[in-house]
Formats: C-alpha cells, sequence, structure tokens
C-alpha cells in the first residue's frame, strides 16, 4: 500500500456504519498497530519550557522509533485554534504520521460532580476535544473522570454525562475513552459499570497494561482489571510493563496482557506509554521490542 493510501486509511478512521456503531479501519501488521505517546516526553515538548515543539514529535517518532502513530496529550498542545490545528495536520502528513487517540485532562470539572454546572463544563470541555480530534484525524478522545474531594464516584451521574459527550462523538465520528488510572475516580471495574449504564458503543475503555497496580491489590486484581478492559475497549490501549509510584515499582507481564487483549478480540492500537524512571527515549524502544514480540 503506497504511503498516502495508509495515511488516508487510519487518518481519517472512524466513521458511522449504517448500525450507528464506529467502524473503523484497523492496520494489521504488529508495527502499524503501534503509537507513541507524548507523555512520557512531556519535558521535551512541554509548550512553555519544552525544547520540542508538538509539530516536531510526529517527524521524531517516525524517524527515532520507526513508527506512524502518535498519541498527543492535551496539555502538550500549545493551541487549538483552526490556524495550528492545521499548522500540526499538515506537519503529520508530511512525517508520514497520524494521530490514535487524544487523552484529555483538562476538563475543569468532573462528570459526576453533584454540582450541575460543574457537570456541564466537564461535558462542554469533552465536546471541544471531540472537535479537536475532528481537525486533526484522530479517531477518538480519551477523557479523564476527576475526583471530587468527599464525593465518591457516582455511576449513574457519570455515566448520563457521558452519554452526552459520547453522543456528540457520534455526530463526528469520534469514539470516546475511559481509562483506568486515577485510582480514586476511574477503577476499571468503576468505568465498566458506566459505560454499560450509558449504553452506547461510542464511549469505550482505554486500557492501561500497569495502572490498576497503583491500587495495591495485587496483580491478579490487574489482571482482571485489564481483561474487563479489553472486553469493552475499541480503539486505543496503553502499553506499560512499568509504572513508578511514591518510588515504589509495579511490573507486569507484557506477553500476558497482550494475550489478554488478543483474546478479547481487540483490534485497535497499542500506544507505547513508558511511565517510569529512566531515559523515555531507551524505555520507549524497549516496550516497542515488546510489543512487537508479542504481536507477533
Amino acid at each position: 500500500m503506497k504511503r498516502r493510501e495508509f495515511i488516508g486509511l487510519v487518518a481519517a478512521s472512524a466513521f458511522a456504519s449504517t448500525t450507528g456503531e464506529p467502524n473503523i479501519q484497523f492496520p494489521t501488521a504488529p508495527r502499524d498497530r503501534l503509537a507513541v505517546a507524548s507523555y512520557p516526553f512531556r519535558k521535551d515538548v512541554d509548550p512553555r519550557k519544552g525544547k520540542m515543539k508538538l509539530v516536531d514529535f510526529p517527524k521524531m517518532v517516525v524517524e527515532r522509533f520507526q513508527v506512524k502513530g502518535i498519541e498527543p496529550l492535551d496539555e502538550h498542545f500549545p493551541s487549538t485554534d483552526a490556524a495550528y490545528l492545521a499548522e500540526f495536520r499538515k506537519a503529520l502528513d508530511a512525517a508520514g504520521a497520524h494521530v490514535v487517540d487524544i487523552p484529555v485532562g483538562r476538563l475543569h470539572g468532573s462528570f459526576y460532580d453533584p454540582d450541575e454546572a460543574k457537570r456541564q463544563t466537564a461535558i462542554a470541555s469533552g465536546k471541544k476535544w471531540v472537535d479537536v480530534a475532528v481537525a486533526i484525524g484522530s479517531p477518538g478522545i480519551r477523557v479523564h473522570v476527576q475526583a471530587v474531594k468527599g464525593v465518591p464516584p457516582n455511576v449513574e451521574m457519570a455515566a448520563a454525562s457521558l452519554r452526552q459527550v459520547a453522543d456528540y462523538g457520534q455526530q463526528k465520528n469520534i469514539v470516546v475513552n475511559l481509562e483506568n488510572d486515577d485510582p480514586a475516580s476511574e477503577d476499571a471495574f468503576f468505568l465498566v459499570d458506566v459505560m454499560d449504564r450509558a449504553k452506547t458503543p461510542w464511549l469505550r475503555a482505554l486500557p492501561d497494561f500497569c495502572n490498576s497496580m497503583l491500587l495495591d491489590k495485587g496483580e491478579d486484581y490487574n489482571y482482571r482489571a485489564v481483561t474487563a478492559m479489553f472486553q469493552h475497549a475499541s480503539t486505543i490501549s496503553h502499553v506499560k510493563e512499568i509504572e513508578t509510584d511514591n518510588g515504589k515499582v509495579f511490573r507486569v507481564d507484557l506477553d500476558k496482557t497482550f494475550a489478554i487483549a488478543k483474546q478479547a478480540g481487540y483490534k485497535g492500537y497499542f500506544s507505547i506509554e513508558w511511565d517510569s524512571d529512566g531515559d523515555p527515549y531507551e524505555g520507549t524502544t524497549h516496550l516497542i521490542a515488546g510489543a512487537l514480540k508479542a504481536l507477533s
């Protein structure tokens, strides 16, 4: 397949099918299923203090790691105005790269906050990033379910709020993803309950290989959490084998976790997100090698 044809396939990969469900054309070659997240390189691509512009990140990933997928974090965008997004899209095309997901944490509110105004702020922010995804050719976004001080996570309220974002995503052909990330507000089984309650195929899971280890409930709990998430996943997951939290190191078995994804029938992208001490360039190279071995 020619490069231009491949980029056209993956850059505009999400579109509504006749059943109203996401119908995404994923590549099948192991390396083409990979992406590199900007998060591990946050010091370099920080819009205020970094030495690398976000528009240069796609070229770096393609040239250094021979991977065409990227996952740019919302905080790394210096602007979301139309002119900048057009510049970023041009940089993607020039590098032969494409976006697989946009992790969004800056929603300025929680989807289950008892204060309706704050919920509406989160919903509006989520919809804004859906539009950003359209502009740069991403098939989806990941929205953060922010914790609310003194308020336990509320399935019904979160589901109702996220359903509004997902319905907007459906209109724009963008999948909205939830990640097992924050131990206080994004436990995997809570998110599964939210997705089941929302009842829309446009609200899906983003399984992180290692994040559920941070609950310190053991490996078995992490693998059960990852299994539940992959059963609800569609477009994107985060590949890690090590997570460091307050000096404590958590580790998972890469091959075992990839096997869980395969058993669930997952066909989407695997975004490499090195999240430990040490050089993120070396760590990313190491994880790519492990992912290719597991997928081959």
